[in-house]
């Protein structure tokens, strides 16, 4: 069961782009099965699968209750790095909704658990830095920003992500010629 299950989700994701309907379809029926059969890792990865068909279709608060039940999931699990990277998605959806306190919440516990993981990938990393660095920014938190704006450089660099050195660089010489 759960290898048919994993093939929806994967076969959802494949479809994410092309056919967002018919991938949104597929997750749900991940979801649905991975109930019945009692499967939460898979309930996981299928709820946030329809999270973020939704985020795609720019439906925010639909996709919200999808992350908080997969984060719900994550915490029962006991899953550290899911759980990170779980929060940090409905950080951005709070980010996005202009909730800037609760999405800062969410990054700052991200946050929390990657820089006390051993097994956190620098790209998880860099990815829960980057949305707090922009809040900071739009803040006007200045100092604080440019730290992590620096620190996401160093990250996307030493995952080769040269989109994401060069978002930051920019971003850190702005501010850095502003102050």
């Amino acid at each position: 069961m759960a290898d048919a299950i994993v093939d929806l989700i994967h076969h959802a994701g494949r479809l994410r782009f092309e056919e967002p309907l018919g991938a949104y379809r597929l997750y749900a029926d991940a979801v649905r099965r991975s109930c019945e059969a009692g499967l939460p890792r898979e309930l996981i990865r299928a709820l946030k699968g329809l999270g973020q068909i939704e985020r795609d279709l720019k439906n925010g608060e639909a996709a919200l209750p999808h992350y908080e039940e997969a984060v719900s999931l994550c915490r029962q699990q006991g899953d550290a790095l899911l759980l990170a990277h779980t929060v940090r998605h409905v950080g951005d959806i709070h980010q996005d909704a202009g909730r800037d306190q609760l999405a800062e919440t969410c990054y700052q516990e991200a946050l929390s658990i990657y820089r006390n993981h051993a097994q956190t990938n620098p790209l998880d990393l860099a990815n829960a830095v980057r949305p707090l660095a922009l809040l900071k920014e739009n803040a006007g938190e200045v100092d604080e920003a440019k730290n992590l704006w620096a620190e996401a450089r160093d990250l996307y660099a030493a995952s080769n992500v040269p989109q994401g050195v060069a978002e930051c660089s920019r971003r850190f010489t702005r501010l850095n010629d502003a102050g």
